[in-house]
């Protein structure tokens, strides 16, 4: 459990665990965050007793990304933590070997969608939205996320998110396979995303891990290599010198 309770672990039945992210009141990602994330998902990852895992949010929004306020006063070494939270706790989730399902009522922006790309199953609510925002931020992508977008979005589906940074609704998440069901009353999204779970717990679970690790071996590989190359820890940091003027921007200053 992680110390600051951004995290809340649930069991269903079938060996369901459910994860839920409780970081208020958007979910902002920090490294502190990120870091415990990976150390929960990997801890349940070697327990025999769990077959699938659900990570859901407390919140409306599912998971906003940074906290640009935040952010924009960063420096390198602060730079460098959340690189490495990024890093760490997508490809953490990304090589799990158990099957994953998120669900996801609101919007999952900018780095808080990549709890989505890492998963194996998602269902959305109506009115969730999904966006990278980075290029609107400033910001390029780490090479943890930058892998999992290459390896879980279409060419064309890169261009519109990636290079554009506008999100899109559900209905054209679903359309270009983003998301796999969508639910119509969001008080049902958990229970449904249990449901699929459970389907998926049903699989024998050393065959399932050996499948995901052969789809998804390749991207690991590449992850791991540039994080051991210094793709924590960037010479210059993160952001170059248009970051903190596009994150006022975005969030109204000057």
């Amino acid at each position: 459990m992680a110390s600051e309770n951004w995290l809340i672990r649930t069991d269903h039945n079938h060996g369901v665990v459910e994860l839920q992210l409780a970081r208020g009141p958007v979910n902002a990602l920090c490294p502190e965050f990120l870091m415990d994330f990976a150390a929960e998902i990997e801890e349940l990852g070697a327990d025999d007793a769990v077959r699938a895992i659900v990570i859901t949010s407390a919140f409306k929004v599912f998971s906003a990304g940074l906290d640009l306020k935040e952010a924009q006063e960063f420096d390198l070494s602060q730079q460098h933590a959340i690189v490495k939270g990024l890093n760490v706790g997508f490809l953490a989730q990304y090589r799990c070997p158990k099957p994953t399902v998120v669900a996801v009522g609101g919007a999952a922006i900018a780095g808080g969608l990549f709890f989505v790309l890492a998963s194996d199953f998602r269902v959305a609510g109506p009115r969730s939205a999904f966006g990278l925002a980075e290029v609107r931020v400033g910001a390029d992508f780490p090479v943890g996320p930058l892998e999992i977008a290459r390896a879980t979005l279409s060419t064309d589906m890169q261009r519109k998110l990636m290079l554009t940074g506008q999100p899109i609704d559900v209905s054209a998440a679903q359309t270009a396979g983003l998301v796999d069901v969508v639910v119509d009353d969001v008080t049902q999204l958990t229970a449904r995303a249990v449901e699929e779970a459970s389907k998926l717990a049903q699989l024998p679970p050393k065959t399932f891990a050996s499948v995901k690790q052969q789809l998804r071996q390749e991207t690991i590989d590449r992850i791991e290599t540039a994080m051991a190359a210094d793709g924590n820890a960037p010479e210059d940091g993160w952001f170059n010198d248009e970051t903190r003027t596009a994150m006022r921007r975005m969030i109204g200053g000057a």
